[in-house]
């Protein structure tokens, strides 16, 4: 008898979830997505409230539409690393405006920065949010994050999704600085949540203002 707590398909109530987390990080209604998706509104409400198992075609233009892979919908890939497959048959390579890559910059919550620590090059992933043109990220004074005080730093965010074997990167170069207390309270009181690290005494506000902004992204028409 099969092990009942083995599952080699889906729940397909976590397809739903997903859909909408995904559908409102990208910051789309569900009307934006359904027609991004070939579908009706409704249908989509119906798979983001109620367990469903939506076709192979159905899926894969919804998660072409959604900027993710079919597997990632379906909660699968959690443990492969990304960038091992090979590559499209028809990809193009595409710089980004300023524009595009503040777009894709505001459609993420985690990024990393690179910085100069005492004991050589760091690069760290932070929590972070976009707000009136720069980049800022909460941390512990002292910490590895906060050695961008007072210096130009690369801030980096990147998407890759297996699946279409595409993706993008965003680069950010700036000098940072530690905010003042009444832009740290501000900054908090967007904060849609506390860092993934944890810790009451990340306190630290870091702002880091553009001078130069660059991305690029690997496009495939399959």
């Amino acid at each position: 008898m099969p092990d009942k707590e083995h599952h080699e398909l889906p729940d397909p109530g976590d397809i739903g979830r997903r859909v909408a987390l995904q559908r409102e990080r990208l910051g789309l209604t569900r009307e934006e997505a359904a027609v991004r998706a070939g579908m009706a509104p409704g249908y989509l409400q119906y798979l983001e409230e109620h367990p469903s198992a939506p076709s192979g075609p159905g899926l894969l233009r919804l998660a072409a539409a959604l900027e993710t892979s079919v597997e990632w919908l379906r909660g699968g890939g959690t443990g492969t690393p990304p960038g091992r497959g090979r590559a499209a048959g028809r990809p193009r390579y595409l710089e980004l405006d300023e524009e595009e890559c503040w777009a894709r910059l505001s459609t993420h919550g985690v990024g990393r920065v690179a910085v100069t620590t005492a004991d050589g090059p760091a690069i760290i992933p932070v929590n972070y949010q976009v707000a009136d043109g720069v980049i800022a990220f909460r941390t512990k004074p002292g910490s590895a994050p906060s050695a961008a005080v007072g210096h130009e730093v690369a801030f980096e965010v990147d998407y890759v999704d297996d699946a279409f074997r595409r993706g993008w990167s965003v680069l950010v170069v700036g000098r940072a600085r530690a905010a003042g207390e009444d832009e740290a309270r501000h900054l908090a009181d967007r904060e849609p949540g506390g860092p993934w690290a944890g810790g009451e005494e990340r306190d630290l506000w870091v702002v880091v203002r553009a001078e130069r902004v660059t991305g690029r992204r690997i496009h495939t028409d399959d």
